[in-house]
């Protein structure tokens, strides 16, 4: 069974958002069926992120950090992600694997490297457009979290 987190009703501000949007995420965790293994190094995060004391920008930094690695462990080894996690992921991918070498190309071709930019928007593009269809075969499969993250 996963931990629960600690309750801090002193936070505020965004500390507290941060910290509300871990315990959601928490939450829609517990309703998928996540295997024990899992489990354990969840509720080692969890026990990482009670065990700080601090209230403010020391603990929304190990929130961020612990979120993040949940995030990312269960993305690799159960393929479960929360909201747009495919295309936040491959806005940026789509920018350096794709945009880059488009705009190289470009600017080569046309003798001017001032188009090298040319190429970020439409590498942005088609990473947003593979991140897209990715999301939506998660959700059509089951595997997307009903969580959006905010960082």
């Amino acid at each position: 069974m996963i931990l629960e987190p600690n309750q801090r009703p002193e936070l505020s501000g965004k500390t507290k958002d941060s910290y509300n949007q871990f315990e959601r995420l928490i939450l829609e965790i517990r309703k998928k069926n996540v295997p024990e293994k899992i489990e354990l190094i969840i509720n080692k995060h969890i026990t990482q992120l009670n065990s700080v004391t601090d209230s403010d920008k020391t603990l929304r930094v190990q929130i961020r950090k612990e979120q993040s690695k949940i995030v990312g462990m269960l993305a690799q080894k159960l393929k479960i992600v929360p909201i747009n996690y495919y295309r936040k992921t491959w806005f940026v991918l789509g920018m350096t694997t794709f945009g880059l070498p488009i705009g190289a190309a470009l600017g080569l071709s046309l003798g001017n490297m001032a188009f090298l930019g040319i190429g970020l928007p439409v590498g942005m593009s088609i990473g947003l457009g593979i991140g897209a269809s990715m999301d939506k075969k998660a959700f059509e499969e089951g595997r997307q979290l009903d969580i959006e993250l905010k960082m």
